[in-house]
């Protein structure tokens, strides 16, 4: 595990400037790279960081400590056939018919009612006006809960987030996850129990009915997956929602084609997610040793597979470090499947199961936003800036635009 350069530190702030310099220097150099602080194997190549999400050897036993502490015990940390069952009561409400009729409502009208709020205006920063809102408000409503309590929801996300990717151990942002851990305990379980005892038409009281093969999910088990979906039902749709809208802006010609034709949309948001990754690596655990770039991994290590090097390896995508909404190796029908080629649904038993949801959410929010921003573009002086370790966004996009319905300059009038 040497290598010829010095690959920038994860935690260095050289390595938070520009993770894609040293992700492209560890891909060639230190396919598996020991990293001390962190106490983990970093493994960065396409296929090592797929066979370590789709090879049954490698758990997620690494969630005990890593997500645990914040969200409780969730369906990420079961395997077999106790993950099975459990998936099976939570996955139709993600899919198919449920999540047309149901929640694709929940959805449009969540967006339109942001958008309302900056549309006449002519100015947004699309960071904190739209997209850390719209996938945290789509869940609140989606479970039946009071809308007044966006704001608290919102607040209890950045304290997840925060939590989950605090690599350098921060006690404050330790302490206000842990926090967050009983405060949403504190909320959502009251709610959980009366809506077993009256449930309504909503994904919190299908959560207390469903059964499968005679089981149904405890009040505690419902309470943290609710705590899970807050967590990754937000974090994907709202760095790639602002992520997407950056790098259509840096390629006028496919904002222009993804305008002309909203059929893109799900390719340009493929290509994002595979671009720019809202969650940059996801850990394992091995229960047996197991071999990778010619060295022996030992049963019970962590190892850290970096999304954001795999899906830029050149040895699976071309031209990788190119944003390209026409990318042949992928392709929108199936980027949002278990058949996905970019890995940052990751795959096999725990590929997310709320790729659908996070999909529909940005086909209707790009379309809104399409349609209210006739003419978006940067506002003047904004350098979009990515921050962020174990999850990557930007920190803000100050966007102008003409509003729809008054007549822009260049037209006239």
């Amino acid at each position: 595990m040497t290598t010829t350069r010095k690959v920038p530190d994860l935690l260095s702030p050289e390595f938070a400037a520009d993770p894609y310099a040293a992700y492209r220097m560890m891909r060639e150099d230190a396919p598996l790279l020991w990293h001390e602080a962190t106490g983990s194997y970093v493994v960065s190549r396409y296929e090592d960081v797929r066979r370590a999400f789709k090879n049954e050897v490698f758990s997620t036993e690494n969630y005990a400590w890593q997500l645990e502490p914040v969200h409780g015990r969730t369906i990420l940390q079961l395997d077999g056939r106790e993950h099975a069952v459990r998936r099976a009561l939570v996955a139709p409400a993600f899919r198919g018919k449920d999540l047309r009729e149901r929640f694709l409502p929940v959805i449009e009208h969540n967006s339109r009612s942001l958008i309302d709020r900056f549309r006449h205006r002519g100015r947004v920063d699309l960071v904190s006006e739209y997209a850390t809102r719209f996938p945290i408000n789509v869940i609140v409503d989606m479970l039946g809960l009071d809308p007044d309590d966006h704001d608290r929801f919102h607040d209890w996300y950045t304290a997840i987030i925060a939590f989950l990717g605090n690599l350098s151990q921060d006690p404050e942002v330790t302490a206000a996850g842990l926090r967050t851990h009983d405060e949403l305990a504190d909320h959502l379980i009251p709610i959980i129990q009366r809506r077993r005892e009256e449930p309504g038409d909503d994904l919190l009281s299908r959560l207390c009915q469903a059964e499968v093969d005679g089981t149904r999910m405890t009040d505690e088990e419902i309470k943290a997956f609710c705590s899970l979906l807050l967590a990754a039902g937000g974090e994907t749709t709202d760095k790639a929602l602002a992520s997407l809208f950056a790098n259509l802006l840096d390629h006028p010609e496919q904002l222009a084609a993804v305008r002309e034709d909203r059929s893109l949309i799900p390719r340009a948001f493929a290509e994002s997610l595979r671009y720019t990754p809202p969650v940059q690596m996801i850990m394992r655990q091995p229960a047996e040793d197991v071999e990778i770039g010619g060295h022996t991994v030992p049963a019970g290590s962590t190892v850290t597979c970096l999304i954001g090097a795999a899906n830029r390896d050149p040895d699976r995508f071309a031209d990788p470090d190119t944003f390209d909404v026409f990318r042949a190796e992928l392709a929108g029908t199936t980027s949002f499947s278990a058949a996905a080629e970019h890995l940052s649904f990751a795959l096999g038993r725990h590929f997310c199961v709320g790729a659908l949801l996070a999909e529909a959410e940005v086909r209707v929010g790009v379309n809104d936003l399409l349609d209210a921003m006739p003419d978006v573009r940067l506002a003047p002086g904004a350098e979009p800036t990515e921050e962020g370790l174990f999850t990557r966004g930007l920190r803000e996009l100050p966007l102008e635009f003409t509003p729809a319905g008054v007549p822009s300059p260049r037209q006239g009038g």
